[in-house]
């Protein structure tokens, strides 16, 4: 990348520590381009440009010996995968984690950007860093993610929180390397952001946080510029990771032996519609990995629009492929539905769900949902509440409108008062917590099938995983089970949770079909 791609230390930040007024937004005109959607609607010329040979300079090379990185994520599936490559660069420095700051000579937030909440829990985060930084000058205190892509949350990070050592952003997590050498000889933050829509960086290091259930990367960014989400412009454009790469990830994951693996991207059914040289698609994948030896293959998050009746077709055929759809609606209401810019309708939303009920009659469906969008009426409401009976959704993430600096709907004036937007929420939540109940009750005196992930966060002495349909499982069995596939008579439903009685442990032939 060239130096009109990043800001990086030396003048800047020189000119930086030295200015006594509050107005840096010069320092963005060739890091930072804030959100415009005239332009980004405008994208997709742009090259992306595939690297697969990421290593570690020999300069850098025993970096981290003798010292502890900490990473603190916040937000989505992304993120988290994102802090394993993270993590993957740090070990191969020679860094060792820590799963405590007291003791960690590196600490990083990776942020998310989505919602209000988010932000306001990593600025209270860097609050409580402060007197750490204080007693120890040593540490660097590192922002990344997300909230880092945005001008006025790196301008607040510069006014106000002088601890942190560096911030760098969604598409330069193979950099870190020169981040963090450039924050141990500079006495100034390291501003490290890029606007430009990203490439692809192939074998890089990860440091997988278990080894029973993987993410894998098939594609980044968003074409789809939701009117409430700021994804687009953090994440960048869609841009699809090649096949061959992808397979080989799986298969290499299947050999070391993983059970399950979720496929991850903003908007993950849209893969393979930027390849120019391949007619490829997201069914495509799933069919090829149908095929190889790992037991359950998930994928998220997906687009209603982009969902087509191959991948239905393809995920009626089972097998590894799971009977779970996470299908975000956000809204039951048309109207609601065109100011969000979500492309599709009420209507068009249900005939989706009608074909794939019909194709997968067994299909557990979950959703998102947003209340309290501007404008939104009493009456569009309760179309959201029509709609969750008429689906019959077992799950959904349920959350209230907020603006994200930058995005569409921030310029919409928020006219639903707060007390208006707690009771829908309220009132959304009691039809989801009594439709997850209904959805729990149907499995009492059956035999399901759970991969086990660990002992209950609440009991030692009982085991807990999942079913091919995302419902938790609690049940008492042998230790030596963690990591496999079992059978489990479930014995009572909860709202959210299923107890039962550990059968046997799950022959390979009775997995795969």
């Amino acid at each position: 990348m060239n130096e009109e791609q990043r800001l990086s230390t030396g003048q800047v930040n020189t000119d930086l520590a030295n200015k006594e007024e509050k107005d840096y937004s010069q320092y963005f005109q060739t890091v930072y381009t804030p959100p415009s959607l005239k332009k980004a609607r405008r994208r997709g010329k742009e090259e992306v440009s595939y690297f697969d040979d990421f290593e570690i300079e020999e300069r850098f090379e025993g970096m981290g010996n003798g010292r502890k990185f900490y990473i603190r994520t916040y937000g989505c599936q992304m993120n988290e995968h994102d802090t394993e490559v993270m993590a993957g660069i740090f070990t191969a420095l020679g860094y060792e984690p820590t799963t405590t700051v007291d003791d960690a000579n590196i600490i990083l937030l990776n942020t998310c950007a989505i919602r209000e909440n988010a932000e306001n829990k990593v600025f209270g985060e860097l609050g409580h860093l402060k007197p750490l930084k204080q007693r120890n000058p040593d540490i660097l205190i590192g922002v990344c993610g997300c909230m880092s892509q945005q001008e006025s949350v790196v301008n607040k990070i510069l006014q106000t929180y002088d601890q942190v050592d560096m911030v760098f952003g969604t598409h330069n997590i193979h950099r870190l390397p020169n981040i963090i050498h450039e924050a141990y000889m500079s006495k100034e933050m390291v501003l490290e952001v890029w606007s430009k829509e990203g490439d692809i960086i192939e074998n890089l290091p990860k440091k997988r946080l278990g080894n029973i259930k993987a993410w894998v990367n098939i594609m980044y960014g968003c074409d789809k510029f939701c009117t409430y989400c700021i994804v687009p412009f953090t994440r960048g454009k869609e841009r699809s990771r090649r096949p061959e790469d992808i397979i080989q990830e799986v298969r290499h994951l299947a050999a070391q032996g993983y059970q399950e693996i979720t496929l991850l991207g903003q908007n993950v059914n849209a893969y393979g519609k930027d390849f120019d040289d391949l007619n490829y698609r997201l069914a495509d994948l799933m069919a090829d990995l149908r095929r190889i030896d790992i037991p359950r293959v998930r994928f998220t998050t997906s687009h209603p629009w982009d969902f087509d009746d191959e991948l239905i077709e393809v995920l009626a055929k089972g097998g590894n492929l799971v009977e779970h759809i996470h299908l975000p609606v956000q809204s039951g209401s048309s109207s609601i539905l065109k100011i969000m810019g979500r492309a599709y309708t009420r209507e068009s939303y249900l005939e989706l769900v009608g074909k794939i009920r019909k194709a997968i009659p067994n299909v557990a469906l979950t959703t998102d949902i947003i209340v309290g969008f501007p404008n939104e009426t009493d009456e569009q409401f309760e179309e959201t509440m029509t709609l969750y009976e008429e689906v019959g959704f077992e799950m959904a993430y349920t959350y209230i409108y907020s603006p994200r600096d930058g995005t569409p709907a921030e310029k919409m004036k928020d006219n639903i008062p707060m007390e208006v937007k707690k009771e829908r929420l309220q009132r959304l939540n009691n039809l989801v917590n009594e439709y997850a109940a209904e959805a729990m009750k149907q499995f009492e005196g059956q035999v399901v099938e759970v991969l086990v992930e660990g002992e209950s966060k609440r009991n030692d002495e009982v085991l807990s995983g999942y079913t091919r349909k995302s419902k938790l499982v609690n049940f008492k069995a042998p230790k030596s089970v963690i990591g496999k596939l079992v059978n489990v008579k479930i014995t009572e439903a909860k709202t959210w949770s299923l107890d039962g009685e550990f059968l046997h442990v799950v022959e390979k032939d009775e997995v795969l079909n």
